[in-house]
């Protein structure tokens, strides 16, 4: 007998919030985190400001032992990691502070992502070029992904299963999908998922310019015009700093232990489309959204919300269009549809767990976050959230992700 997957936490850490309140509060008023710096190197972007990780640890009012630890695997960790353990402590918190927990063997930790700490080491190669003998011997655990893993694991105490996914940008989708599966088919009592922050170093960002994915030249003035989804004036994706966290067990376990739970994940779907460069694909997305609802036993008619992967790509937006039309028909007109991005930039790797985050929080509280810079839609057809917050109860909910490489999934959340 399969269990039913819910969610018991959930953190967050991006441009627009440090923790679940300031992003629901963020979410609620439209606010952009997308500004410009010329001097860090990111130019247009939506950063993660003023990231104090000891400061972050004393507001989380951490049980001793966890804290104790929180400080050992944290404090010399490169940023990306530290914004990780945040996020994870945040949600763990939730789920399991003053609770029964679970045996430490039957918790597993996924990571989502790859290449994650690029910036981190950038900045050891130019180091190096200087002064060999000065890379820190710790160097050869941190540039490695799994670092992540190990980090979390000692922090929480975790000593199940745990392991990287990679998906480009549904990274973050992969990984709640192969969590869900864990949970679904009991490989273990809860999964801890964690979206890790890209870290971009100069020369990713250059290549991005060089392959035209990336956007804000005509808005250098108006940074927070940048990020425009669906929106005729769209240039390209904005690069967002993020990291997101969800705790899942199943139902059952949730209701034994008589915790809140925020929503259930009832499928999802990851397909390829044989293509290994960057163009998306409108049968690929399409099927991605087919097979995560036929995964939760549901139809398309009966979705009443779609958070749109919806990158402000030129090509990525009308694809993602027509694929929703595809799928949903004339049912389209009924379905809103927003993007999480328009606020707080294409947090990449994390933005699959950042923007389930973001579901979760609209439906638990009843609303929906507006498309930001929305002025001119790119289609007439579909039904998108306008340029403020509305009232609205969501029961049944698509979460797109889309990756380089031909790589598509979907996740369908369930109002609890």
């Amino acid at each position: 007998m399969y269990s039913n997957v819910v969610i018991t936490g959930i953190g967050i850490s991006t441009s627009i919030g440090r923790g679940i309140e300031q992003f629901t509060d963020a979410l609620q008023k439209g606010v952009s985190g997308i500004t410009r710096d010329d001097e860090d190197g990111l130019g247009i972007a939506g950063r993660i400001q003023s990231f104090d990780y000891e400061d972050r640890l004393a507001g989380l009012n951490l049980p001793d032992a966890i804290l104790l630890r929180s400080r050992k695997a944290g404090r010399r960790a490169p940023r990306s990691a530290q914004v990780s353990i945040i996020t994870a402590l945040e949600a763990w918190m939730q789920a399991f502070s003053g609770k029964e927990g679970y045996p430490s063997e039957e918790i597993d930790v996924i990571v989502a992502g790859h290449n994650i700490g690029q910036q981190y080491q950038y900045r050891m190669a130019e180091k190096f070029k200087e002064h060999p003998e000065y890379i820190p011997a710790n160097y050869a655990l941190h540039f490695m992904d799994t670092d992540h893993v190990g980090i979390l694991s000692e922090t929480l105490g975790i000593q199940g299963e745990g392991f990287t996914v990679g998906g480009a940008s549904a990274s973050g989708n992969v990984g709640i999908f192969q969590a869900y599966r864990h949970i679904k088919y009991g490989l273990c009592k809860a999964c801890v998922v964690v979206g890790a922050m890209a870290d971009l170093s100069p020369v990713e960002l250059q290549a991005f310019r060089q392959t035209g994915a990336l956007g804000g030249k005509r808005f250098a003035a108006e940074p927070e015009k940048a990020c425009r989804p669906f929106d005729a004036d769209r240039e390209g994706f904005i690069y967002g700093q993020g990291s997101a966290c969800l705790i899942l067990e199943s139902a059952k376990s949730a209701q034994e232990r008589g915790i809140d739970v925020w929503g259930e994940i009832a499928g999802g779907a990851v397909c390829l489309d044989g293509n290994r460069l960057s163009n998306p694909s409108v049968s690929g997305e399409a099927r991605a959204m087919k097979k995560a609802l036929e995964e939760a036993g549901s139809r398309p008619e009966n979705v009443e919300y779609v958070n749109a992967h919806a990158t402000s790509s030129v090509i990525g937006d009308e694809v993602e269009v027509q694929a929703l039309k595809e799928i949903f028909g004339s049912h389209a007109a009924n379905v809103w549809v927003n993007a999480t991005k328009s606020l707080t930039g294409h947090c990449l790797y994390a933005a699959g767990v950042v923007e389930a985050v973001a579901t979760l929080i609209q439906m638990k509280n009843g609303f929906l976050h507006p498309n930001l810079n929305l002025k001119k839609t790119i289609d007439d057809e579909c039904r998108f959230a306008g340029l403020t917050s509305r009232a609205e109860i969501c029961h049944l909910v698509l979460t797109n992700a889309f990756g380089f490489g031909g790589i598509n999934t979907s996740i369908v959340i369930k109002k609890f």
